[in-house]
């Protein structure tokens, strides 16, 4: 008989939790019998009880090498969901430089709650040590690779630290995914992912997910009980296109990651890109921490400079024919984002372009970047 628990996560995604189509069940409420006793015990409302959410939970957990698994209606919604379980006054380190809508949020969030929030640039390993032995936080979030910079911080170091000071770790591994990287395998005691990104893969899905290998743990009753209070739940149709989405999962990783890792090596000697930003480059600052804790590859993301000011930038954006000019990352379609017209006053330098690799033919978004750059 086979292993579960071995299988590969081409075969966990492709198999999509045991059915061909799974139902999607739309139901919001479910049927009592004569004695009032609920037909299915495990459904009484759909807030949080739904059999296709609760499939798709199984693939992630999976997936994550994890115990448990709760999916959300946002990746904001999950980070939200671990906060909101600290108590007013609590302490909390958090990686700088990490998606703005993160520490936009945790911001005002810790002023509200009279949290003491200290920003740290985690992926220096004196930082990291020094600010989780002097601040001791309840939660250390960190981001790896980061967004947009795609810095890389030890996950098993900072685990080792955040546990020894008394605290927990938590991981948002969206630019990673399950495929490439598992942080409750390094230690990480929760692991975030929006899984509206890459794991969904088709941008038609918003979600986020929470996977733990302690679901006992006073922290995970608490983010399940405020999910369940707070409403904070997925619809049954995303929970289904989650799922349909995953199930080419890892074939999707792999192309995007060897894609990058090749326009990534072309374009860092072009002559008009100024520096680029990406964990498989050898020459990149976190390469040896990623290589060790990323197996398969580097991810889809990158960033680089443009040569030039913001408005360099922009007119290789605007000349970018395969590139769609769009905000967010990890889809089947290559998507080009100038940082500073979204988000001007975050310090993003205004000549940064992100660049979320698809699956398209990597010599075709080559070609691209060269005309739009020449």
């Amino acid at each position: 008989m086979t292993d579960h628990n071995d299988l590969d996560p081409a075969t966990i995604s492709a198999q999509g939790g045991g059915t061909i189509v799974p139902d999607i069940g739309m139901a919001t409420t479910y049927a009592r019998g004569a004695d009032y006793a609920l037909l299915d015990p495990a459904n009484m409302y759909a807030r949080d009880h739904s059999d296709i959410t609760r499939q798709c939970e199984r693939v992630l957990a999976r997936l994550e090498q994890a115990d448990a698994a709760l999916l959300f209606p946002s990746g904001m919604a999950a980070i939200a969901a671990v906060f909101r379980t600290l108590p007013a006054g609590s302490s909390i380190v958090v990686q700088s430089g990490i998606y703005w809508g993160t520490t936009a949020w945790l911001r005002d969030f810790c002023a509200r709650r009279a949290m003491h929030l200290h920003e740290v640039d985690t992926a220096d390993p004196a930082q990291l040590e020094t600010s989780i032995a002097t601040y001791k936080p309840q939660i250390t979030f960190i981001e790896t690779p980061s967004n947009p910079w795609l810095k890389s911080t030890d996950i098993a170091r900072a685990a080792m630290l955040a546990h020894d000071a008394g605290g927990l770790l938590a991981v948002d591994s969206t630019a990673a995914t399950p495929v490439l990287s598992q942080p409750l395998t390094l230690g990480a005691d929760i692991v975030m992912h929006s899984a509206t990104k890459a794991i969904n893969g088709h941008s038609d899905v918003l979600a986020g997910v929470l996977a733990t290998n302690a679901p006992d743990a006073p922290i995970w009753q608490a983010i399940a009980t405020d999910r369940h209070d707070a409403g904070a739940v997925i619809n049954p149709f995303a929970a289904w296109l989650l799922l349909r989405g995953m199930r080419t999962l890892p074939l999707r990783v792999h192309r995007m990651s060897q894609s990058a890792l090749t326009i990534a090596s072309h374009v860092a000697d072009h002559p008009k890109i100024d520096a680029v930003y990406y964990p498989g480059l050898p020459d990149h600052a976190g390469h040896a921490i990623a290589a060790r804790q990323m197996q398969g590859g580097f991810g889809g993301l990158m960033s680089v400079l443009v040569t030039g000011d913001g408005a360099d930038a922009l007119r290789v954006a605007g000349r970018l024919q395969l590139f769609a000019r769009a905000t967010s990352l990890g889809g089947v379609e290559s998507l080009v984002e100038h940082r500073f017209t979204i988000e001007p006053h975050t310090g993003i330098p205004p000549n940064l372009l992100r660049l979320s690799i698809g699956i398209e033919d990597a010599g075709d978004l080559i070609a691209d970047l060269e005309q739009a750059l020449d």
